[in-house]
């Protein structure tokens, strides 16, 4: 327990090294938006640091995880990064600008923004640490857990990629995506994110760790409840012609088949 806690903070001294970074960044651009596609490598990161910080453990398991996790978190970054290029800084964050003016926002961002996304990552990241910080071979929960972040990975890309593609065409300006994954769910990109992050619990659970596997249900619980569906859903229902009709037959998050 000791060496995991020793672990665990020098990952938390990690990430919050890079997100005052990033912050220094976003103060000299005057764009706060910077931060959300750091989000996916910042796993990526203290990932990697708990990787070498950790003599023990299985060495499959350790190597399987970190490859894991660099596929879905760069994948993540380059896909946001991508998506909100040129485009400058997010709604969200003007509307803290213009709350806080200018004069303070710079400031209040640090630990509003970066430093709480920061510990945000930082408690989940317990279960990329718990995966490998204790021994064992591999066993069932190793392999249900890399079953249900290929699913996942799946639906994560595999939707991210329709719902740019749709976008690009001018034809659907105004219009509902219903069609291919998202038929299946509302939001098959946050149950894909969920779902890798299943996984990545489940390889913590086969080595031991137990409770580091709670990061697993956190990321959750962040998705579905405070960052992701909740608040997304509000917005749909207000701006989104059609968009209660299609929830009536649509699940909101896993996937099941429409409703008649």
């Amino acid at each position: 327990m000791s060496e995991f806690l020793s672990i665990y903070l020098g990952g938390f001294a990690v990430l919050l090294a890079c997100m005052t970074l990033l912050w220094v960044a976003s103060v000299i651009l005057t764009n706060a938006s910077i931060v959300d596609p750091f989000w996916g490598s910042s796993f990526v990161i203290v990932g990697w640091f708990y990787f070498a910080r950790t003599p023990v453990g299985d060495e499959i398991r350790k190597n399987l995880l970190v490859i894991l996790l660099t596929l879905w978190g760069l994948r993540l970054s380059l896909y946001l990064l991508w998506r909100n290029w040129g485009h400058g800084e997010d709604f969200r964050y003007q509307a803290f600008r213009r709350r806080y003016g200018r004069h303070r926002f710079w400031w209040i961002s640090f630990f509003q923004t970066f430093m709480l996304q920061g510990t945000l990552a930082w408690i989940i990241s317990s279960s990329l640490l718990g995966a490998q910080v204790q021994g064992g071979g591999l066993n069932i929960f190793d392999y249900l857990g890399v079953g249900i972040w290929i699913i996942g990975i799946i639906f994560e890309a595999g939707s991210d990629f329709q719902l740019a593609r749709f976008k690009a065409d001018p034809a659907n300006q105004g219009k509902l995506l219903t069609s291919g994954f998202w038929r299946y769910t509302r939001h098959p990109n946050y149950f894909g994110d969920a779902a890798c992050w299943w996984g990545y619990g489940l390889m913590s659970i086969a080595a031991g760790s137990y409770i580091a596997a709670l990061g697993a249900v956190v990321m959750t619980i962040l998705i579905i409840r405070i960052s992701g569906v909740t608040l997304l859903e509000k917005s749909l229902n207000r701006d989104k012609p059609g968009y209660g009709v299609y929830a009536t037959r649509t699940s909101a998050f896993i996937p099941l088949p429409p409703k008649k």
